[in-house]
């Protein structure tokens, strides 16, 4: 009868392996009903008049395994289907609905977790529920890319449960589905809002007095308090009984070519984002405001090589241009090749444009290939040189700077006793830094380039900045 009682255990080890041939698996409840029967073998070796108990225990137990198995014979005919929208934003929620549909007699207690892309946070991340018998469900939940780029959803996996809870089974149920993470556009529907109600000195925009004055009229609107008092149209205003202003057309079909840096100078990040990121941002908000205006917008983007290039063109199909070039563009581990990027430009654009090369400097190379580009193109093209500074350096040095609000400084001597050796260095070697990038900024305003330096987070406004002084010193 021994014998009987590994035959017994055997057909367990059995069912188990083909349980999981399938994809089933057993689930806690058998886990710890199998507990029973092992502490029980254990006492055959004292008190072997106990071997019929184990029998019968381990028989019992073969048996509700075998029948609770069987009630997951009809789970392939449970259905899942996808919808979700092909264009999402970068870091905002996307809707993702999943129907489940159960063709079967019984009901379902399952568990949901769609296949998601690890660049992709799915919110909530997982559904439990029970599934009723020839009836559908519908699970909502947002999905939040972390990353731009084309994403393929593959499979919805799906967790069943029998009938008395032994056994779980997986279900992998294909489910292609196509995503395209485009860069956030919130911003420029922002500016567009506060573009209508004057109010653009929210978002950092600074209001540039105009050299001169355009005198092409484009069109009549209502009066605001930040318009002069000059620009009132007192015909129209009797005629409206309204103070009505006329607005004049600026400098229009001008160029501006962007060149952004995809090398290594730009895998840094800045608060969870990379810097090309912040600099593909800063580039599609300055389209759109360049646009807007009717001007010419074209984008080079390279690295090792030239790897896209849209010529500048007007209008709005532009925009959704300069959109699908960039938002599957990352950086990449390799010194960038300025030389390529300035002889592309030089064939394909001939025309006096604003050249707005966005890189960083981190090193005397690439300082030196930097000036020697762009200065070359001051008598052809307006070049402007985005460059991002570093959060770690200008850290470094603040570590030991003391507290800024501090009610009485402390003196110099002490201050310098509190802090150590490391961070001393550190800020030593950071302030070597910022004083050599001082110097090679300095070298490129001399030789007429104009420079846009500050932070990645701000770098957005101060671009478009720079380019309504530009627009209005008229030096295109």
């Amino acid at each position: 009868m021994q014998h009987l009682v590994w035959l017994l255990a055997a057909l367990l080890l059995f069912l188990a392996a083909l349980a999981r041939w399938r994809g089933v698996y057993p689930h806690r409840p058998l886990l710890f009903l199998l507990l029973v029967p092992t502490f029980l073998s254990i006492w055959i070796v004292f008190l072997p008049g106990v071997w019929p108990a184990v029998v019968i225990v381990d028989g019992l137990i073969a048996i509700a395994a075998l029948f609770d198995l069987s009630s997951l014979r009809r789970a392939d005919r449970l259905s899942v289907e996808r919808q979700v929208g092909r264009i999402a934003s970068l870091n905002q929620p996307h809707p993702v609905t999943l129907t489940l549909t159960n063709r079967s007699q019984r009901d379902w207690p399952v568990s949901v977790r769609d296949g998601l892309d690890e660049h992709l946070v799915g919110e909530p991340e997982q559904f439990s529920l029970v599934l009723p018998a020839e009836r559908r469900a519908t699970l909502t939940y947002h999905l939040r890319p972390r990353r731009r780029g084309a994403f393929e959803l593959h499979d919805v996996y799906v967790r069943l449960r029998s009938g008395w809870g032994l056994w779980n089974r997986y279900m992998q149920i294909p489910c292609l589905s196509k995503i395209r993470v485009y860069p956030d556009m919130k911003q420029l529907g922002e500016y567009a809002l506060l573009a209508r109600t004057n109010r653009l000195s929210l978002m950092g925009l600074r209001k540039t007095r105009r050299v001169g004055q355009d005198n092409e009229f484009e069109r009549l609107r209502d009066y605001t308090l930040d318009d002069h008092y000059r620009q009132i149209e007192w015909r129209s205003t009797a005629r409206r009984n309204k103070l009505t202003v006329k607005d004049f057309q600026a400098n229009q079909s001008q160029r501006v070519v962007f060149l952004v840096d995809c090398g290594r100078m730009m895998t840094g990040e800045s608060g969870g984002v990379s810097l090309l990121d912040h600099a593909l941002d800063a580039m599609l908000m300055l389209s759109y405001v360049a646009l807007a205006r009717q001007d010419q917008v074209g984008l080079l983007c390279f690295s090792n090589e030239v790897h896209t290039f849209i010529p500048p063109k007007s209008g709005r199909g532009q925009m959704n241009r300069l959109l699908h070039a960039a938002y599957d563009r990352f950086p990449q581990m390799v010194e960038s090749r300025y030389d390529d990027a300035f002889l592309h430009l030089a064939r394909h654009v001939r025309k006096r444009s604003l050249v707005v090369l966005i890189t960083n400097v981190m090193d005397e190379v690439n300082a030196h290939q930097i000036e020697r580009h762009l200065a070359v193109q001051t008598g052809r093209h307006l070049p402007l040189a985005v460059l991002l500074r570093d959060h770690a350096m200008q850290d470094a040095i603040n570590a030991i700077s003391g507290e800024p609000d501090q009610a009485e400084p402390e003196p110099a001597a002490t201050a310098l006793e509190k802090v150590d050796d490391a961070r001393l260095f550190r800020a030593a070697g950071a302030a070597d830094i910022l004083t050599w990038r001082r110097h090679a900024l300095a070298n490129l305003a001399r030789k007429g380039v104009l420079l846009v330096d500050a932070f990645p987070e701000k770098i957005t406004g101060e671009l478009v900045n720079r380019y309504l002084e530009v627009k209005a010193r008229h030096l295109l």
